[in-house]
This record gives C-alpha cells, structure tokens and sequence, in this order.
C-alpha cells in the first residue's frame, strides 16, 4: 500500500456503502446472467455504481457493479492488493491450468515480467503480421462475390492467423474442433461461475467431463508446438520461440514448459473469440455505412495494391477510429470481475472486503450520459481531437491499470490489418438488420451474419 493509500485509509470507513440496486430479485438474477445488455437496465435501475445481493453473504457475496469511468479509476488504477482473482478466474484455472490471466497478483508479477518484453508493439510486429494473408484469403475465396457467412469467414481468418502467429501452423486443418472445443469449455466455465450453487469439483459431471476432455484435446496441440519448438529452435513459431526465451528479468527464471503450453492455450481461447468478434462487428456495421466504408477502402488503397504490413497501421487512421467505435458498440469482454481483499473506495462509496466487483464494460460504452446518442455507429467520436478530450476510464476495450490485457497491442494490429485488406477489396453489403449476440465468457456472434460481397474491381 503507498503513502497515499495509507492515509486515505482511515476515510473509508466512514463512506457510505454502495446503494443496493432497487430492483426486484428475481429480475437481478435475469439481469446478472446477460453479461451485456443486462448492464443496462441494472445501470439504470441503481446508477452506475450499484450493489446487487442474490443470496445469503455466505453462499452469494454482494456484486458491486461498477459502469462509470471514476468507478472504472478506482478499481483498476490501484497499486495495492485490495482485489485480485475471482471465481471466474478460479474456475478457468481449474479447467486449463495456471496462466498469465489466471493466476494472482503475487504469482502474476513475475509471469507479468517475464511475458512483457513478448508483447511490445515492437516485438509483436515480428509474428503479428500474418492477419493480411489470412484476411486475403478470405478474399480470394470470393473472387465473384457472394452471400457470405461473416461470423464463419471471420472465424476462419482469425483462426489462420493466430494458427501463424502462435504456433507457426495452419489451424484451420482442426479449425472446427479446436472452435468446437472452445465454445464448450468457455460455456462451461461461465455458467458454473454464475452458478449460487456448484457441484464439488470432484464430481465428474458430464459438462464437466466434456469441458475437460475439450480442454485436453486443445492443450494436445499447445503441448506437441512446444515440444516440437525444443527440438528445433529454428521452427518458425515467433511467439513459441519467443516464450521459450522469455525470462523473469529479476530473476532470470525461465518459464517451464507446463507454463508456456498454459499460456498459449489462453492465448487461443481469449485471442479467437474476441478477434473474430471484433472483425465480424466491424465488417458488418460497415455493410449498414457504404460511405464510410468507402472511405476505409480509399485509405488501405492509397497504400498501394500490395499486402499490408505491419508498418501500414499509422497510415491507418480512420480505419482505427472505425474499429474504436465497433468495439464500443459489440465489446468483445462485456465485462470483467475482480474479488475485494480489503475495503476501498469506489466513487465515493465503500466497497465491503469480500464483494464481487464486476466492471461493466458494456454499460461503460452505451451510457447516453457518456455517449451521446450511444447505439449511432459514429467513428468521429474518436477522432484525435476527440480522443484527447475524453476521460481516459471511458473507454476500455483492453482493460486498463495494472492487469490489462497483453495481447492488446497484438489484437489492434491483427484488426486493422484484417478490415483494410478485405475492405480495399470488397463491398460489405449486410442482410441482417441486427446484430445478435451470446456471452458465454467473450461476446460471440449468435448464428451466421449474412452479407453480400462483391469484388471492387
């Protein structure tokens, strides 16, 4: 705890508690199970710092939802140890083993030191770059156009990509099963979490024998990359060879085997749904705006009529505002949890050691109070001028303060290089007026996104 926390610290006890959110049982539990929308009407019921009790504080503990961007401040712009891992958390780490996202504060730092030199932006251009040639791919398989399944396409290009960049192989020879096998672990693992009432773990139930034996068969391609890595450290698999090399720079530990096959595991798991998510939402907004689709396309193509790179995104701009405000709209992680060690303050309340502070991304990007006229897709909301003006806490696609997301530098690049390569080459024209989704852990599209494409010459 700093100088600053110490003397604040006397201050909290005296703050109120965080209001209980008014609205009936019954509805909350509804509401806490949507990951998404449901954000909105508890936002709006309690305001945008509001506690939720579902049970008893010894089955249930209370849920602080936080959705403002003070709130957002207070939580994870903290130093100290006043929250770390949650159930959600526990149960990943319990299907999938010890990870970088998994494991708490004090084993988290050295993992944190030791994976950080991986994921600058000047070492993830070394095996980032591969999204061109997958999104070309996509193109290619279009050549006269067609009504296209987007959620499908853009699932097949994220999985060559991070197949390329991951492990230096073409995943989507087992695409199916390793997607397949993703979707049935993530469900499991956020429904059990949800759950007031869990089976022991030692209860081999059959969601759990089919989240483990899914979870089995994708740690069988992490483990056989790692190994085949060792034996030949000449392999082109960049961040295999670059985990294999990474070290504590405290400590000079490297990391064990166990622990890279763990880390790249997550990597699939949290990389796949969240890229393709992201690229399927902004290609399909972008069926619903020509105009400014158009103008995406007059930007990768003044580039010239090459594969973008890497060194293209500054010449990027618009199409990053686009992405900005597509990931606003369809966060890919709706939201996130964090369990309190201690009490703190959270915009002017006290949050009790023990609750379940659950940040609300989703609500965070559709408050009117933030957002004016927050569902209009409007990529000038992030304009530099814009940017710049606004709160830094009100926009959090990648979390923010000490445990953001890694691969984050790595997941904008992947995304812009994705939708300039297959806008300069084809017109989005979307069938479907709306865009339905699922949260089973990330936001997913629910069922195909119908769109027409054409070739642009």
């Amino acid at each position: 705890m700093t100088a600053r926390d110490t003397a604040a610290a006397p201050e909290v006890g005296s703050l109120p508690l965080v209001p209980r959110n008014p609205l009936p049982l019954w509805k909350l539990v509804q509401l806490v199970r949507r990951l998404d929308t449901g954000q909105e009407v508890i936002r709006d019921a309690g305001g945008p710092i509001t506690r939720i009790q579902l049970g008893p504080k010894k089955l249930m503990p209370p849920i602080v939802a936080v959705m403002s961007p003070a709130g957002m401040r207070d939580v994870l712009g903290r130093n100290d140890a006043s929250s770390d891992r949650c159930i959600i958390h526990e149960q990943v780490q319990e299907m999938a083993g010890d990870s970088l996202w998994v494991l708490p504060n004090e084993q988290w730092r050295p993992r944190k030191r030791a994976l950080a030199p991986v994921f600058t932006k000047t070492s993830v251009r070394a095996f980032g770059g591969h999204m061109s040639k997958a999104a070309q791919a996509f193109v290619d398989r279009w050549p006269s156009g067609g009504e296209v399944d987007l959620d499908a396409e853009c699932r097949r290009v994220a999985m060559q990509s991070l197949g390329r960049s991951v492990l230096g192989v073409d995943l989507n020879e087992r695409g199916e099963t390793i997607a397949r096998c993703m979707h049935v672990a993530s469900s499991y693992t956020a429904d059990r979490a949800l759950r007031p009432v869990r089976a022991p773990r030692w209860l081999l139930t059959p969601a759990r024998q089919r989240a483990r034996s899914a979870v089995n068969a994708m740690r069988a391609i992490t483990d056989e990359m790692v190994k085949a890595c060792r034996d030949d450290p000449t392999r082109d698999a960049p961040l295999v060879q670059a985990l294999i090399a990474a070290t504590d720079p405290e400590t000079g530990r490297p990391l064990t085997d166990e622990e890279i096959s763990n880390d790249l595991l997550i990597f699939m798991l949290a990389g796949h749904d969240t890229t393709a998510t992201a690229l399927t939402h902004a290609l399909w907004v972008l069926g619903h705006h020509p105009d400014i689709q158009d103008r995406v396309a007059a930007e990768a193509a003044a580039i010239g009529d090459r594969e973008l790179t890497p060194d293209d995104v500054p010449a990027l701009g618009y199409t990053v505002q686009v992405l900005h405000e597509s990931v606003r709209l369809c966060p890919p992680a709706a939201g996130v949890a964090r369990l309190v060690t201690r009490d703190f303050a959270v915009d002017g309340y006290r949050v009790e050691a023990g609750s379940l502070v659950a940040l609300g991304l989703y609500a965070l990007h559709h408050d009117p109070a933030l957002w004016p006229d927050p569902m209009a897709f409007d990529p000038d909301r992030f304009s530099p001028e814009n940017v710049k003006a606004r709160d830094r806490w009100q926009f959090l696609p990648f979390l923010g303060g000490g445990r953001p997301c890694i691969g984050e530098h790595f997941a904008r690049l992947e995304t812009t290089l994705a939708l300039a390569t297959v806008v300069r080459a084809c017109r989005i024209e979307s069938l479907d007026d709306l865009f339905e989704c699922e949260v089973p852990l990330t936001t997913v599209a629910k069922g195909p996104i119908r769109a027409r494409v054409t070739p642009r010459r």
